[in-house]
């Protein structure tokens, strides 16, 4: 069976002009039978969230053997170091490069059973999202869906670099998921 736990709970702060205050990326811990993954490992002001996640939970940061940055923003990357053993996967498409990573080009990568990689461009060019079948379809959304009003009311992300591709790219989340966890936020059911 394939388990999800949430590491850190990201939060995005804007000014009343809508300027970013401060980001912070949620990070997601999968486990599946055969690997230990780690998605998007959020800023260093989580770090320490993140650390007490993983002793409550019972891992260690070194028995993660795979790491999924849905994109290349810092705010999803900057506790990378913690996961030196881990392979890195990415899509193609940013400018920014991760040393060693594994470059995805395809709309669709099967990453292990239960767990694929999608291609949800939009907010920018290589964002990916990782969808999940355990007891539920889950999708791990990045800054595809950055906030749960970007679902529900169906807004692309404000900073994008397509607002029609992230549209689509939050319907095709949409088609397929029971739960969404965004870039920034709590999981969220699609259906209320």
């Amino acid at each position: 069976m394939i388990q999800l736990d949430i590491l850190a709970v990201g939060d995005l702060q804007r000014d009343e002009e809508g300027n970013i205050l401060k980001a912070d990326a949620t990070s997601v811990l999968i486990r599946t039978p055969k690997h230990t993954i780690v998605v998007d490992p959020s800023t260093k002001y989580m770090r320490a969230f993140v650390k007490t996640s993983f002793k409550q939970i019972g891992v260690f940061p070194k028995e993660v053997d795979i790491v999924v940055l849905t994109h290349m923003h810092h705010d999803h990357i900057e506790n990378l170091d913690l996961y030196q053993k881990a392979k890195v996967y990415v899509h193609s498409g940013s400018d920014e490069e991760i040393p060693g990573a594994v470059v995805i080009d395809k709309d669709e990568y099967q990453l292990c059973e239960g767990v694929k990689l999608v291609h949800t461009p939009g907010h920018c060019p290589e964002e990916m999202s990782v969808f999940v079948e355990a007891d539920r379809k889950y999708v791990v959304a990045g800054d595809a869906i950055p906030l749960e009003d970007n679902f529900f009311k169906m807004i692309p992300p404000r900073l994008n670099a397509d607002p029609a591709l992230a549209l689509e790219s939050i319907k095709k989340i949409g088609n397929y998921a029971d739960v969404i966890i965004p870039g920034h936020g709590f999981p969220f059911m699609t259906v209320q």
